[in-house]
């Protein structure tokens, strides 16, 4: 089954290989960036040019109406990935919360009204692993991040208010249109570019030496091409209206990254810590270094994933994670992110 969807916020790092994966299975894909001039000529690039035809470039942003009627026109599906990711703590929550909810909206909005069969929002792990207290938890798709736990931080509060959002909205206001979230964990693997996701920072840090130590916090890991498949799965699988798809595999520490990254590259990979960071350098770390703060909450807290949903489901499989931190590890360095 094939038509024509709306990606979202193309130029980002689910979304770019989406937009490849659906391409490659007959989809006509339509695009958002904020600005197509800028945009387009190293997107196409990015893609291995695509005909006119099979894929077109709109400019639509969040916190906008213009753009978006003409950006859904003729789709058949829609696929929300755009949402603000930013590599350091915002000014205020509201900076990430509002434009992540108030989007989604009006994404959502604007596909009932071009009659969309169905809408997959890229929602995540943040909207379901997080106030939790230090130890060790397991997560399913029934449960939500509460966001009055101290552990909440903002981004965190924009994925989780985003999707709830979403729901409610969807029972409300949506009619025939199908939804379905997709909940992706920590996003790692090829880049391909310079300008990389927020997501693939922690390989980039381990990497380059920015962490001479490792503190004790950890990430449920997977891979961009698989999550962009699991998305692929969610627009074509018949009969999924309210899915909810958590999709990760292993929890991972930094330290048991940075050993990945030495056992599969080798001597390019010497920067990376061996030694992990005691909590009380952390703690007065965080006294000045914001980007220290920011992390804080992660410290000593073990969460994983069940995926078993979205495999028994839809037929989901992953890629050992091993491969998806070495590759992301050797585009690093091959776009000269990392020096070694």
């Amino acid at each position: 089954m094939t038509g024509t969807v709306l990606v979202t916020g193309a130029t980002g790092y689910i979304a770019g290989e989406l937009i490849r994966q659906l391409l490659a299975r007959g989809w006509t894909v339509h695009g958002t960036v904020r600005n197509v001039g800028r945009s387009e000529g190293a997107l196409r690039v990015r893609l291995g040019d695509p005909s006119p035809t099979a894929f077109r470039l709109f400019e639509a942003e969040l916190m906008s109406d213009h753009g978006w009627a003409e950006a859904v026109a003729g789709c058949t599906h829609v696929a929300h990935v755009a949402s603000p990711i930013p590599a350091q703590a915002p000014k205020h929550e509201d900076d990430l919360i509002i434009p992540a909810r108030e989007g989604t909206l009006r994404a959502l909005r604007f596909a009932r009204g071009a009659g969309v069969a169905r809408f997959v929002q890229t929602s995540s792990t943040a909207a379901v692993i997080y106030g939790v207290d230090r130890g060790e938890h397991t997560f399913d798709e029934s449960r939500w991040t509460d966001t009055s736990h101290p552990d909440a931080y903002p981004y965190v509060k924009s994925k989780t208010i985003a999707e709830r959002a979403a729901r409610e909205w969807v029972a409300a206001e949506g009619g025939d249109m199908e939804f379905v979230s997709v909940n992706p964990g920590m996003v790692l693997g090829p880049v391909d570019s310079g300008d990389f996701s927020a997501s693939v920072e922690l390989v980039q840090q381990l990497l380059s030496g920015a962490m001479p130590m490792a503190p004790d916090l950890g990430f449920p890991i997977v891979d961009v091409r698989d999550i962009a498949a699991l998305h692929v799965l969610a627009l074509e699988t018949p009969g999924l209206a309210g899915e909810r798809f958590l999709a990760a595999g292993k929890f991972l520490t930094a330290l048991e990254v940075a050993a990945v990254l030495r056992a599969r590259l080798g001597d390019r990979a010497r920067k990376t810590p061996t030694r992990p960071m005691p909590d009380w350098v952390v703690n007065i770390l965080a006294l000045f270094n914001p980007e220290v703060r920011g992390i804080k909450t992660e410290i000593g807290k073990v969460r994983h994933v069940n995926s078993a949903h979205a495999q028994a489901r839809l037929g989901w499989t992953m890629r050992a994670h091993e491969d998806t931190i070495a590759e992301c590890g050797e585009s690093l360095i091959a776009h000269g992110v990392v020096k070694v």
